[in-house]
């Protein structure tokens, strides 16, 4: 083999070593994206607001309004950190407590969105 094909088949070579490498870099780069992407979608999953229905939103929401005593249901949410089931309740006055229950609509402690008086 003379030196002009030895060269040409070394530059066909190193050509293909680096789309080889250009590829496998890439690739690498689109899965550590994907990836993240994966991550991000699970945060938002984990954030959004899965309201009660049906007989449970009745059965939560008079749970709610009784241990309350006033206001009116302005919000629902099933799987709540803080128990089972959240109930937002707006009282009379505007302010909004979120009333929080176990699975069978057990009243397990409430959350205001101002200071209550300890008289």
């Amino acid at each position: 083999m003379d030196k002009t094909a030895e060269r040409t088949i070394l530059k066909v070579t190193l050509g293909l070593l680096v789309v080889m490498i250009l590829a496998t870099g890439v690739f690498i780069a689109s899965a550590v994206t994907s990836q993240k992407g994966q991550e991000d979608d699970e945060t938002e999953d984990e954030n959004e607001d899965v309201p009660i229905t049906g007989s449970a939103l009745e059965k939560a929401s008079a749970a709610a309004l009784k241990y309350i005593g006033e206001g009116r249901v302005t919000g629902t949410e099933v799987g709540d950190e803080e128990g089972y089931y959240e109930v937002e309740i707006t009282l009379n006055n505007g302010q909004q407590v979120d009333v929080h229950l176990d699975e069978n609509f057990n009243v397990l402690g409430h959350e205001s969105d101002y200071e209550e008086d300890d008289d």
